[in-house]
């Protein structure tokens, strides 16, 4: 490397820990007003994130729930062993279908004595078995979307001697119109909290421009351009921004790991593992902070440096 070239990249070097430097000294200086940017981007990366992690374990769930996937079909009283037969064979020629079991009534009538075991009582005394005869079907494991377990089931309902067709439908429909309603106030709590971001910085950044305007005049008369001038406080924004990022995952963070503690039995089901943020999502949300602190910091030095 020629002489030149290293007095450049030496020069830079020296340049940007320059920036750093000035870009701490501010901070440091405006601890009060920087620790309140910083509370603020905190609680909105933890609402956010809060929504996000919310999502999900939802999303985990429903596919835990679809490799268990079972479509129950409930015969009508009147069918006969001849429709029962005609019945299975209709079913097993169906697309998707991997196994297929019969569950007589007087079957399904242990099957729930044995669950009610703490009240069995409650079902000794029955005149006759309320239970119908039952299909159990097992659907192969790439066919579990939603959408192709419920045209598998409308064609079974249309055949004849068939009562009902269940596969948890109603629950599915009431936990999607919860998911719903969490992912519009997810969005809309995330959209105002991260516009709360963006003007906290611009105004943090803002207060500092206007605390060190004669001193960025003088800058400019002895020469010094626009980027010069901006880089610390480019430099101030992402940091603010990637401290405020930080504080509030660590809050998630610590909030999850209690509530784990707590609940862990509760909130597994004994199966199901409740996941945190991967590395990934941790950073993407450190980097999606860090692009706020960026745009609140341009909107700032783009408005002073006009005047």
């Amino acid at each position: 490397m020629s002489p030149g070239v290293s007095c450049l990249f030496s020069e830079r070097e020296n340049m940007i820990t320059l920036f750093f430097k000035k870009a701490l000294q501010d901070i440091l200086s405006n601890r009060f007003l920087n620790s309140v940017t910083i509370v603020t981007i905190g609680l909105s990366i933890l609402i956010v994130s809060s929504f996000a992690l919310f999502f999900i374990n939802t999303n985990a769930l429903l596919d835990f729930w679809k490799k268990g996937i079972r479509v129950l079909v409930y015969l009508e009283p009147q069918a006969t062993e001849a429709n029962r037969l005609d019945l299975r064979y209709q079913i097993q020629q169906m697309e998707n279908v991997q196994e297929i079991h019969f569950i007589s009534k007087e079957t399904g009538l242990k099957r729930l004595k044995n669950q009610m075991k703490n009240h069995s009582s409650l079902l000794e005394n029955l005149k006759e078995n309320p239970l119908p005869d039952t299909f159990e079907i097992r659907i192969i494991d790439a066919s579990r979307e939603l959408t192709e377990v419920a045209a598998l089931a409308e064609k079974i309902k249309s055949l004849s001697q068939v009562e009902e067709v269940e596969y948890g439908q109603h629950w599915i429909a009431k936990f999607s119109h919860i998911i719903n309603i969490f992912k519009f106030v997810g969005y809309a709590m995330g959209g105002l909290f991260l516009f709360a971001t963006l003007f906290i910085i611009a105004n943090t950044i803002r207060l500092v421009l206007y605390s060190r305007k004669e001193e960025i005049e003088i800058m400019r008369l002895v020469g010094s351009n626009d980027r010069f001038i901006k880089a610390p406080f480019y430099i101030e924004g992402l940091i603010l921004s990637a401290l405020g990022g930080i504080v509030g995952l660590t809050a998630l963070f610590t909030a999850y790991r209690f509530l784990l503690s707590k609940f862990h039995t509760s909130l597994s089901l004994g199966l199901l593992e409740i996941k945190f943020l991967s590395i990934e999502q941790f950073f993407l949300f450190i980097g999606g902070s860090m692009l706020v602190g960026w745009i609140g910091c341009y909107l700032s030095l783009k408005q002073f440096l006009k005047n």
